[in-house]
């Protein structure tokens, strides 16, 4: 983080990076001086409540973040920045956003944590838009000409107060990633039941997870936070007695209580719980609600277990990345391929979207790459309840999914751990390249179901299986 003393001075010329903040309540117009330079702008966490109307001379700017401050309209001067394509108002006091005051290149835009009550028709010329978190504001539809989107990839639409949500959103050709909680969703408690081709009325399918108090745990040391909540290693003071003979030792999430850029924590945790027991997802024993302090109580993961990658970058927008000299073997991306396939048939069948399914979200087992416990799967901040949408749409929210698992597939596939020279090898990979593809086409009817996939993968375990026997 630079200072305002730097930039009067003169200190930061040609600068392609500034962050200043430091209780500003006016624009440093100092900053023009970067205008040949500037490509990320952050003035996060000041007072600014607006910007100069010769804002658009920042040629160069492409990022710009203004979240925590006192923004109550998005500023349309941003739309005179010829190169801007990221956009972060987050946790402002935003209540309208203008007709084209938006640039039309626009590729990933955060109005998180608002009270925004309507978007500008507009947005449907944002053709090259990607990433949208809308998530915390007081929004009842979208403009249908948002159809024309047809780049979106992620969408944050939880938090808000949709009664219903238009056909179109569920049939964007690239829509991967869509999180819709919180929202006072008015149908049937319905959902789509593979096994039988029809919508059948259900109910709460997960077991009852007993409630602790968190007085009943001694917290240890934090082990990792996201957006919801902070997760500490724990051991039981007073163990449950359904717990009786289980590890003392436990993993604890508390939850921060505000919303975040999925949504409502306690979405995070109702989802959660609904999604019930599966090998491939991360345990979850008992729930807390103690004096209002939301939590769960996990199984402590094995230290063997580490991130099958990283979040995406700025660059990357919406894939996630992965560290230099990551390796994949193809009988380990075929492996955590059925695993997930099998994890998210799981969830579907209870009634939830996961509406996260990336590679960050992922915890591989180095030492059993090739059992059935090589993969856990968590977090579940933007997850959805499927019951509470129409059939249809809740349907269409697997083909979504399934997009997303054809670009972790892809993104793993990019990791091959060396070059596929073997005849044998190239047509595996062949298959799986194929597979990947059929997953992200842009017709969802097209696109295979979870069962069709972890049968394919299944099949293809079975060919590895046969390579390996006949090496031996």
């Amino acid at each position: 983080m630079q200072t305002l003393e730097q930039l009067k001075s003169g200190q930061l010329k040609g600068a392609t990076r500034l962050q200043l903040a430091e209780n500003l309540s006016l624009f440093p117009t100092e900053i023009f001086e970067l205008a040949d330079s500037l490509e990320v702008l952050d003035l996060s966490n000041n007072q600014l409540d607006s910007l100069p109307d010769d804002f658009g001379c920042l040629k160069e700017l492409k990022i710009l973040f203004l979240s925590n401050n006192h923004f109550t309209q998005l500023p349309g001067v941003i739309a005179n920045c010829p190169k801007l394509e990221m956009i972060g108002f987050k946790a402002n006091q935003i209540v309208s956003v203008a007709e084209n005051s938006l640039p039309k290149h626009t590729r990933w835009l955060i109005l998180t944590d608002n009270k925004i009550t309507h978007l500008p028709n507009s947005m449907g010329d944002l053709y090259r838009l990607q990433k949208l978190a809308l998530a915390g504001n007081c929004l009842t539809a979208l403009p249908d000409t948002m159809a024309n989107c047809h780049s979106l990839e992620l969408a944050r639409l939880s938090a808000n107060q949709f009664t219903s949500l238009p056909d179109w959103l569920f049939q964007l050709p690239k829509l991967s990633w869509l999180a819709v909680s919180g929202n006072t969703l008015a149908t049937q408690d319905r959902r789509f039941d593979d096994s039988q081709s029809e919508c059948v009325s259900t109910t709460q399918t997960n077991k009852s997870v007993g409630h602790v108090n968190l007085s009943d745990i001694e917290l240890g040391e934090q082990i990792g936070e996201g957006a919801s909540g902070v997760i500490y290693r724990a051991r039981w003071l007073v163990q449950p007695k359904w717990l009786l003979g289980e590890s003392l030792d436990i993993a604890v999430k508390l939850f921060k209580g505000e919303v975040t850029s999925d949504g409502y924590p306690s979405d995070e945790l109702a989802n959660c719980l609904q999604a019930g027991e599966h090998q491939n997802l991360i345990k979850v024993i008992a729930q807390i609600d103690d004096g209002g302090q939301l939590g769960l109580v996990m199984d402590l993961i094995p230290s063997t277990f580490s991130n099958l990658g990283l979040p995406p970058s700025l660059i990357t927008c919406t894939r996630d990345t992965f560290p230099a000299g990551t390796e994949f073997s193809l009988a380990t991306i075929i492996n955590v391929g059925k695993q997930m396939a099998d994890s998210m048939k799981h969830l579907h069948h209870n009634g939830v979207s996961h509406g996260d399914l990336y590679a960050h979200n992922t915890m591989l087992n180095t030492a059993t790459l090739s059992k059935s416990g090589t993969t856990l799967f968590g977090d579940f901040g933007a997850a959805s309840n499927l019951h509470l949408l129409p059939s249809l749409q809740a349907e269409a929210m697997e083909s979504i999914e399934v997009r997303a698992f054809g670009c972790l597939l892809d993104d793993m596939l990019n990791q091959v751990s060396q070059q596929v020279s073997c005849i044998a090898d190239k047509a595996i990979f062949d298959e799986l390249i194929e597979l990947s593809q059929a997953c992200m086409q842009t017709q969802l009817p097209m696109r295979p179901r979870f069962n069709e996939i972890g049968s394919a993968l299944k099949a293809l375990q079975y060919k590895v299986q046969g390579l390996a026997d006949v090496a031996i």
